[in-house]
């Protein structure tokens, strides 16, 4: 997994933060939701990243 990538979901993730932090301030919890729904993705994404790089970890082990 490139550092790009995981930079790249992290920004998201973060986004996602800020959006729903914004949702709350101005009562909107349509946006609230959309923010909180960006962060699970971008968790997903994060949780995913973690996975290949222990599989690539296990790889190396075994080579």
């Amino acid at each position: 997994m490139s550092l790009g990538d995981k930079v790249e979901h992290k920004a998201e993730e973060l986004k996602g933060h800020a959006k729903e932090g914004y949702g709350t301030a101005t009562g909107d919890a349509d946006l609230r939701a959309e923010g909180r729904a960006d962060q699970d993705e971008a968790n997903v994404k994060q949780a995913g990243d973690k996975v290949k790089d222990a599989a690539h970890d296990v790889k190396d082990a075994l080579s």
